[in-house]
């Protein structure tokens, strides 16, 4: 199970900084956009590192306050959710 979840969230986060950093060429050329909004729900659906990777690195999307909350939001979510299902999960006895 444990490993089916880290393949998950590296897959997603390889994803999500694949996007960013497509949608950081695409704003560089002049080209149609990524839209925000699915670059939001990849951070949520875990791929909140790959994003902030990419913000960092790549200076993409720094003067957008919403996507430091997003990616803060997104992880606080899995690092609080992750631990408290797995406890639910596990009998106790």
């Amino acid at each position: 199970m444990i490993l089916y979840l880290l393949i998950y969230l590296l897959l997603m986060n390889l994803f999500s900084a694949y996007l960013m950093y497509l949608d950081k060429q695409k704003s560089v050329k002049g080209e149609w956009r990524i839209p925000e909004f699915e670059l939001f729900c990849l951070a949520l659906l875990g791929g909140f590192i790959g994003t902030y990777l990419v913000m960092k690195y790549a200076r993409h999307k720094t003067k957008h306050w919403q996507f430091y909350a997003a990616v803060i939001v997104s992880a606080l979510i899995w690092l609080v959710g992750l631990p408290a299902g797995y406890l639910y999960l596990t009998p106790l006895w």
